[in-house]
């Protein structure tokens, strides 16, 4: 991997970003894996990746006139307990550079470009990556809150390696890795390796709601059919909109709620292909998923129309 690599893969995740399919906290590009603090946006994290992955690869190829796979194994996703580990998270990934030899001390960390550390640092602007939500953390005023920043990051530099970061320590309390297995059930989103990165209450939890989840949409499942022509019906005859009305250019309100309720049950209720749904609306899949992301407010009155609750 090359700087022009480097380059065109931070295109394309500046891409996701700006199209709010994920929001960015830290990342580190490494020289044969890289790492992102991620908060999922306007669609499931499997599709931000793979559009991410599949597109950066190809590309890859054509550039390096080569074909095959490039990434050996399928990304592994962490879930983590936001209160505890999100700060901790940030100075882990950043000090990657450091900890592996790409740069020689934290002074040369602070503008090197392939981490968010240096655009949190001011050093490397890029609009995309949220700094906000982390510099805040340690102040509301820009400059205070870079020193505490940077300060918090060295403080970082002797503790190392930290295996309680790289997830499942706290899960063997709920149930071990069979329990971690659990999450998997009826979500499509967790295709990858996942583990988790929280206290024992957080990881109880947050199995008991998936498990929820599950459970509805396999009663769904049993009860609807999975063609998107009974799901249009469903949703015209509970907004009082016309079939056609949805793939047509108004946008009158009553049709952008019927879309939004129809993508919301499709994408997040159903866990099916946006890109399907987006020709069937003769729309772009980014704006099935945003569609989604603003149905998903009104949930509870889609899940009712649909027998979910």
């Amino acid at each position: 991997m090359d700087n022009d690599d480097r380059d065109d893969f931070l295109h394309r995740l500046s891409i996701l970003c700006e199209d709010q399919a994920v929001i960015l906290y830290a990342w580190a590009l490494m020289p044969n894996h890289l790492h992102l603090l991620i908060r999922t946006g306007g669609r499931p994290l499997s599709r931000a990746m793979r559009s991410l992955l599949t597109g950066y690869a190809g590309a890859f190829n054509r550039r390096h006139r080569r074909s095959g796979h490039l990434f050996q194994n399928r990304y592994k996703s962490i879930v983590c307990e936001e209160n505890v580990y999100f700060l901790e998270l940030v100075r882990y990934l950043h000090l990657n550079p450091l900890r592996a030899g790409v740069v020689r001390d934290l002074a040369a960390l602070d503008g090197y470009g392939y981490t968010g550390h240096s655009t949190l640092m001011g050093r490397t602007p890029r609009p995309w990556q949220n700094t906000r939500e982390v510099l805040g953390r340690f102040s509301p005023r820009l400059g205070p809150a870079r020193r505490a920043y940077r300060l918090f990051v060295s403080e970082g530099v002797v503790q190392g390696r930290r295996p309680d970061l790289i997830g499942g320590g706290l899960v063997r309390s709920v149930g071990g890795w069979k329990a971690v297995e659990e999450l998997r059930r009826g979500r499509e989103e967790y295709t990858s390796d996942e583990r988790v990165l929280g206290g024992a209450e957080f990881v109880e939890d947050l199995m008991k709601r998936l498990e929820k989840e599950g459970d509805n949409k396999a009663r769904l499942l049993k009860r609807e059919p999975l063609e998107i022509s009974h799901w249009v019906r469903k949703v015209c005859e509970a907004t009082g909109v016309r079939e056609e009305a949805l793939s047509g250019p108004g946008r009158r309100s009553e049709v952008c709620l019927a879309r939004e309720g129809l993508a919301y049950v499709w994408v997040e209720a159903l866990g099916r292909s946006g890109r399907e749904l987006a020709g069937v609306l003769n729309i772009r899949p980014e704006s099935v998923y945003k569609a989604a992301k603003r149905g998903k407010e009104d949930r509870k009155r889609w899940e009712k129309m649909a027998g979910w609750n």
